[in-house]
Order: structure tokens, then C-alpha cells, then sequence
């Protein structure tokens, strides 16, 4: 970036090449994804944590250059996809050991990279954060963006069900072909009182919400008793003004709060080990996928944050990383 603001500060530019630590793969980045984080660091309202790249881009699939002493298992010419912590918009990445997964055979490096946000913020906060078990209900908001058909096809895995909210038919027939019980149009008016009667009075075990503020109020309503709210983002606002304590009380309810990019490099590692015995076999025969919008030449990379803003994508948006 030349500096914050639209996508015009976004150009294509030398950077000297990581120099990978002990422990580190050195990786040749073939494909990358688009994230929200991805916008709001661009206008400078997202800054990447301490020690991390200043490049844009949060994942990337490609092949090992070169392996560290320290990452037993890896050799060059693997292909993985990893989360990062910055620096996926590049031709290379130094790579902790620990956060890399081996791309099955049967994925291309534009669904590989489609896959590590997305599903590990899912996979974190349903099962680690949600406490997701067979039989629980779920409402996801964003049903259609990158974590949401990713939740809706981890919670069908789970055994569980899920409702989803989203802006458009479309968006919300593709979260029922890839398991959503039934989705709400957030345009069509307030979605607590259809969720409510979609549970015949219970209301939801888990809520994943990135709206924000907007949303709080009937995000409560929509709960059942024990029931949690995962705030994973604040799109719509961060500031909720009304909040009723008693409910929280006598419903026993809790918020919890969710940033997978600020974790420890240990806790990811954790995290992308118990994400890979879960959903690597079901990539590999079909019963997961990565859902793809669209792909950009990484030349493209305005047009691409253009269509996320304007909330056009269902799944990811995916930039195919070119050679010099």
C-alpha cells in the first residue's frame, strides 16, 4: 500500500523476501483470499499485530521452497495452505511450521486458499468458543460471506442445524444448499421475531455475529437460556446502547468476544491441528468445500476489494498470484 485509504494506494511493488526462522517454511504463494480485515487495514482502522507484515492478506496456498531445520515433514514442492499473520498479497511467505496443512490432492491453490480464515475462524468459534455439540441450534448472520458458508457446512458436520441471515434470495438459497435449515433477508425487516418462531419459541444455542451493534438487541432476543453470542466482527457499529442486564442474568447468557488474528502463534497452531483431523479427509472426499465467489489476477486485486465492499460476494474472493 502507498498509504490508506481506497484501492487506489494498492499497486504491485518489490519487498526483499522473508528470511524463514528455524522453525519456518519458506513458500512460493500461487493463490491468496480476500478478507474484511483485508479493507479496513487498507483505510488504516485494522493494523496488523506487532512483528507481522505490512502486506495485505491473512492466507495463501502454494508450494515449499525451502524447509527450516525445525519443520519435520515438510520438503520443497508440498503444496499447503496456511493462515497468516500479513503478507499474503506476495510471491513468498515465511511460514511457521506449525500453521501449515497439506492441500488435498483433489484441490486446486485457488480453493486451497479459500480455505484457512474461513474455517478456522469457524471452526474456532463454534466448537472451541460455541461449545457446537450434535443436536445445537445456530444462527449464523452473513450466511453468505467467506466464515458463514464455511459455519453452515462445519455445523452440518457437527450434527447440528443451522439458520442464517443474508441480503439477497440467492445468498440465502446457497446457505440452504450447503445445509442451512432456513434463511431470513435482513432487508425484509428485524429477524428475531422469524427466529424465535423457526425455533417454536426457544430461540438459538450459538449466534455468530459480525453486523455489530445494530444487531445486539435482537441477537439477546433470539437467544435460548445458556445460550452465546460470538461477536466476530462490528460492520454495522461497536457501540450497543441498550442492554438489558437482567436478561443476561435470568437467561444466563453470555457475549464472548472473537479475534483470530490477534491469538498467539501457539494457539494457532493449536487450533490449525484440531482444524485439520477434523475437516482435512472431509476436503479431501467432498463433504467439505471451499466456496468460491470469484477469482482476480492478483493485477485485479482493486476490482476484487471493490466486490467485497460492495457486499456482492458469496464465499471468497480469490486472487491467483502471478509470476514477476
Amino acid at each position: 500500500m502507498t498509504g490508506y485509504g481506497g484501492v487506489e494506494v494498492l499497486q504491485i511493488g518489490d519487498h526483499p523476501d522473508p528470511l524463514p526462522k528455524d522453525d519456518e517454511l519458506l513458500v512460493r504463494i500461487r493463490a491468496t483470499a480476500l478478507n474484511r480485515a483485508d479493507l479496513l487495514q487498507r483505510r488504516g482502522k485494522y493494523p496488523p499485530p506487532e512483528g507481522a507484515s505490512g502486506i495485505l492478506g491473512l492466507e495463501m496456498a502454494g508450494e515449499v521452497v525451502e524447509a527450516g531445520p525445525g519443520c519435520e515433514g515438510w520438503k520443497p514442492g508440498d503444496r499447503i495452505m496456511a493462515l497468516l499473520p500479513g503478507g499474503g498479497y506476495a510471491q513468498k511467505a515465511a511460514v511457521p511450521g506449525g500453521l501449515a496443512m497439506r492441500v488435498p490432492d483433489n484441490l486446486s491453490y485457488e480453493e486451497a486458499a479459500a480455505i484457512p480464515e474461513a474455517f478456522l475462524a469457524a471452526y474456532h468459534n463454534l466448537f472451541a468458543l460455541g461449545g457446537l455439540q450434535a443436536g445445537m441450534t445456530v444462527l449464523v448472520h452473513a450466511g453468505g460471506s467467506g466464515v458463514g458458508t464455511a459455519a453452515i457446512q462445519l455445523i452440518r458436520e457437527a450434527g447440528g442445524a443451522s439458520l442464517v441471515t443474508a441480503g439477497s434470495l440467492p445468498k440465502i438459497n446457497r446457505c440452504r444448499e450447503l445445509g442451512a435449515r432456513a434463511g431470513w433477508n435482513y432487508r425484509e425487516g428485524p429477524f428475531a421475531p422469524w427466529v424465535v418462531s423457526r425455533t417454536e419459541g426457544r430461540g438459538v444455542d450459538v449466534i455468530l455475529d459480525f453486523v455489530g451493534a445494530p444487531y445486539f438487541e435482537q441477537n439477546l432476543q433470539s437467544l435460548a437460556s445458556d445460550g452465546k453470542l460470538i461477536v466476530v466482527g462490528a460492520m454495522g457499529g461497536a457501540v450497543a446502547e441498550r442492554v438489558n442486564l437482567l436478561d443476561l442474568l435470568f437467561r444466563r447468557l453470555r457475549i464472548v468476544g472473537s479475534s483470530l488474528r490477534s491469538l498467539t502463534t501457539e494457539r494457532k497452531i493449536d487450533i490449525t491441528r484440531r482444524f485439520a483431523g477434523f475437516a482435512l479427509p472431509r476436503f479431501a472426499d467432498g463433504r467439505l468445500v471451499p466456496v468460491i465467489d470469484s477469482v482476480y489476477d492478483w493485477t485485479e486485486v482493486a476490482s476484487a476489494h471493490l466486490r467485497m465492499e460492495a457486499n456482492a460476494n458469496v464465499g471468497k474472493i480469490v486472487l491467483r498470484v502471478g509470476e514477476a
